[in-house]
């Protein structure tokens, strides 16, 4: 297994941990941090598997070899500009939540919002 496969293995290991982070924890901050790790692993799979030896960057001398093709990383740019508003949005309200119903628990937080309906 070469370098390059590795990182596809380890974006697809964070994934996966990201996974079992929202399915198993009750804590609401816990889950926002797995969808973080969870976008950390699609980009570094996706940067993986677009990665070729031998490419060399898109700008100035191109003929030291095939230039590598500049639309993934700038997906994964927006990708993890997305990611940080997401997860801002989310904990500013989570914040708001926590400042209503003083928990930091998924289930308490739903018997609590059932209470004042």
């Amino acid at each position: 297994m070469d370098n390059f496969s590795m990182v596809e293995l380890t974006g697809l290991v964070l994934f996966f941990i990201g996974i079992y982070g929202i399915t198993a924890r009750k804590n609401i901050v816990k889950s926002i941090l797995s969808i973080s790790i969870m976008e950390i692993g699609i980009i570094l799979y996706f940067l993986g598997i677009n990665f070729e030896v031998g490419q060399v960057p898109p700008i100035g001398d191109l003929t030291r070899g095939v230039p590598a093709d500049p639309l993934p990383q700038a997906l994964m740019i927006t990708t993890i500009v997305i990611g940080v508003a997401v997860t801002a949005v989310s904990l500013s309200m989570f914040i708001a939540m926590y400042h209503r119903y003083g928990t930091m628990s998924w289930e308490v937080a739903k018997q609590n919002r059932l209470k004042d309906d």
